[in-house]
């Protein structure tokens, strides 16, 4: 599944960035590239704006897409020691475990796809909002990078590491209950509990570059590391400061400094 949604991810973006409008005049060096197509990109740019010819229901529709399989490719490294444990812990050990866990892992997942939906929702009204009011676009660069700093600073607070801590914990903090519906609950319990405790990634991702492969990697690596490695603080920590350095960098081009 992990090798499938990274091919998945790369497929999308490919077709997606292939299917962008651009002016006829527009030179290769003068269009947008991948790490663009994000809030510090503008109001117009992002996987939120609709391809030539497409309606609003179809750009959602591939957006969602291309997050649920991104999803995939980045959280499944660390999805794998959470499924194994309630493998070892769910109640009863029949035949339909597998499906069980696999039912676990289909709630986990519904969780992002959620989150996928706020996320496009966010992203065509600041894109609406930018078409209305001028203001809107001038201010995005630094929009952009106050969020980045925010998100940065979020992984050094102690509400973070109760969130990791929770997360690494050997029951995922809930203990799971027997049936399709245990396991269905548990995937989404589960799930909410890793998107807290991702908040201020996936919002480095979102803002810094949502298609953009190498923030993907920097990313997925960043989430691997803070649930599997034996020192999650220092990885959550070491995060947390790539991510306040970005924004300290966007905040000075934004003011024209750099």
């Amino acid at each position: 599944m992990f090798v499938a949604g990274v091919g998945a991810t790369v497929a999308l973006r490919r077709s997606m960035m292939g299917a962008m409008p651009m002016p006829d005049a527009m030179p290769p060096a003068a269009m947008p590239s991948a790490g663009a197509m994000s809030l510090a990109g503008g109001v117009a740019a992002g996987p939120w704006t609709p391809m030539p010819g497409q309606g609003r229901l179809g750009a959602a529709a591939v957006f969602l897409a291309m997050w649920v399989v991104m999803m995939v490719a980045m959280m499944m490294p660390s999805l794998v020691p959470t499924l194994s444990r309630y493998r070892r812990l769910a109640p009863g050990a029949d035949a339909r475990l597998g499906a069980r866990t696999a039912v676990a892992g289909a709630g986990y997942f519904a969780v992002w796809a959620g989150i996928g939906v706020a996320a496009y929702l966010a992203g065509v009204l600041w894109r609406e909002a930018g078409s209305r009011w001028a203001g809107v676009a001038r201010w995005a660069p630094l929009a952009a990078a106050v969020l980045l700093v925010a998100a940065g600073l979020v992984q050094l607070t102690g509400w973070k590491a109760r969130q990791l801590g929770r997360c690494r914990a050997a029951t995922c903090a809930f203990a799971p209950e027997a049936g399709v519906r245990g396991a269905w609950r548990h995937g989404i319990e589960s799930g909410v509990a890793c998107a807290l405790c991702c908040a201020g990634l996936i919002t480095i991702l979102l803002v810094a570059g949502v298609m953009d492969l190498r923030v993907m990697a920097v990313v997925a690596a960043a989430i691997t590391f803070e649930r599997l490695a034996p020192w999650p603080a220092f990885a959550a920590r070491a995060a947390g400061v790539l991510g306040v350095f970005a924004g300290v960098v966007a905040l000075t081009r934004a003011f024209g400094v750099a």
